[in-house]
């Protein structure tokens, strides 16, 4: 018999196999959101599609920012912050999962701020390129592709990260990118993104 001590506590990414637990538990928006909130706020070692258990340095000015957003209505998926370090430049963004209401809003937010969202629609499978990151003359990261698990194998990869409920209200879910066109700026986008969410009705 195995020794209880003998057991694995990390994954292979070294992420901890029981913040994993949690995430199988977690079948809505909300609970993902609160989730990676925490993994954020540095209380938890896994998030899912991130093999690593904890986030890169260039998002911890941004992390508790991140958190409120996560408890307001909009899963995320990715970011960066606006910084213009030498020849690299980046836009700020921010991507993630939410409800029709909350897509709506950040929709919004293209007509009233200098910000600009490109929204999917569920089961939509999109894909633009827009530059948000150059490195030189070079660019290294777009925008502009829904993320929304669409086929069969993508809502299995989610299914195995977090479990089968989610994986499925992700792929009903609405997929959304918000970016600020100006390169390096660092304070419009989450402090917009986070009052147009706040707006949304609970539904």
């Amino acid at each position: 018999m195995m020794d209880p001590q003998e057991l694995p506590t990390h994954d292979q990414f070294g992420r901890r196999l029981e913040d994993r637990g949690a995430w199988r538990q977690a079948t809505t928006l909300a609970a993902a959101g609160e989730l990676t909130a925490r993994w954020l706020e540095g209380e938890s070692q896994y998030q899912p599609g991130t093999f690593a258990p904890g986030f890169d340095d260039e998002t911890r000015p941004i992390a508790s920012s991140l958190a409120e957003l996560n408890r307001n209505g909009l899963f995320t998926k990715e970011s960066q912050p606006g910084l213009r370090p030498g020849p690299a430049a980046q836009r700020q963004y921010v991507t993630g999962f939410c409800s029709a209401a909350a897509a709506s809003a950040l929709i919004g937010l293209s007509s009233r701020t200098e910000l600009v969202t490109v929204a999917h629609a569920p089961g939509e499978s999109s894909s633009a390129a827009i530059p948000v990151t150059l490195a030189g003359t070079e660019v290294t990261t777009v925008l502009g592709s829904s993320e929304n698990p669409v086929d069969e194998e993508q809502i299995r990869d989610w299914a195995e990260e977090t479990n089968e409920s989610l994986a499925l209200l992700l792929a009903d879910s609405w997929y959304v990118e918000v970016f600020d066109p100006a390169w390096g700026r660092n304070d419009l986008l989450l402090p917009e993104v986070l009052a147009a969410l706040s707006a949304v009705e609970p539904g």
